[in-house]
């Protein structure tokens, strides 16, 4: 493919240029766009050849964006955005509701999740959703640079600023631990200073539980150190479940683990508020569709 001076660029190579950017290599960006890697370099070397400057900094061992590629990208993913809702657009004056969404979660929110992309999926066969689980720091980046359209996370105050929220669930959360392990309760319930004498399974840091938790021990004034740190809720399950530590977890994913002996705080128990997060501005038809959904 190739340009002639002062032709624009057109959507496919946007495409191709964000594919190699967010898979960090031609290869994996051919396989992403079922192409072949001839015709991803291809594409990309005739873009930077109209733009007049490259794109990526090409290495032996990886791709990264140049301050020009750095610049190009969140403008391809905005042009690629706004020709989705045109194409929705109509698509709803139609009659039909066709597209794409990228939707964010964190571990532990399923259940905020499964009942609307079932209602979702009934009246719109045609939406594609694709979800992604990553941590909640990174799930609150990818909103910023328009790769997730909605997210369902624990955001705290200040990252909230600059989305649009809407309160799904508010719980408390509870200290699970292996049904014979014993250490000091009061009424049945435990205090933050004696959980931190015992060994801990912890989140890794940037999770919303993890913070969630550290904000709660900090109130306390009361110190703790980790004694494994996990990036998976079932892993942390097996851990308590063979007795080598207990674990700080909201009520809904404690009740997941039945086996497992789950304890109140006295007081400063952590909690977490599971909220709709979106960016600010009007919402794609697909995205509405969702959010009609979600309560």
């Amino acid at each position: 493919m190739s340009h002639t001076p002062g032709e624009p660029v057109d959507l496919r190579q946007m495409e191709v240029v964000i594919a190699v950017a967010e898979e960090g290599g031609f290869t994996a960006a051919a396989q992403r766009l079922h192409i072949v890697q001839s015709a991803v370099s291809s594409t990309v070397r005739a873009l930077e050849r109209e733009l007049g400057t490259p794109l990526f900094d090409r290495t032996t061992h990886r791709v990264s964006l140049t301050p020009a590629g750095e610049a190009f990208v969140p403008a391809a993913r905005a042009a690629l955005r706004a020709a989705d809702q045109a194409r929705a657009a109509v698509d709803v004056v139609q009659g039909h509701l066709r597209g794409r969404i990228t939707v964010g979660t964190m571990q532990g929110v399923w259940a905020d999740l499964h009942r609307p992309l079932a209602a979702l999926r009934a009246e719109h066969p045609g939406v594609v959703v694709r979800l992604r689980q990553a941590a909640v720091v990174d799930i609150r980046q990818a909103l910023r640079e328009g790769t997730v359209d909605l997210a369902v996370v624990a955001l705290d105050r200040q990252q909230q600023r600059g989305l649009v929220t809407r309160l799904l669930s508010r719980e408390e959360m509870v200290l699970v631990s292996a049904p014979g392990r014993t250490f000091p309760v009061t009424d049945g319930k435990v205090a933050l200073a004696d959980a931190a004498r015992l060994p801990l399974v912890d989140f890794t840091p940037g999770w919303a539980i993890r913070l969630a938790v550290d904000k709660a021990f900090r109130a306390a004034s009361v110190d703790r150190e980790p004694t494994f740190e996990v990036n998976d809720i079932v892993a942390a399950s097996e851990l308590v479940r063979n007795d080598l530590g207990v674990c700080v977890m909201p009520v809904s994913i404690a009740d997941r683990f039945p086996d497992l002996t789950t304890h109140h705080f006295d007081r400063h128990a952590p909690n977490w508020k599971v909220m709709v997060v979106r960016p600010r501005g009007e919402a794609p038809p697909a995205v509405d569709a969702l959010l009609r959904h979600m309560t």
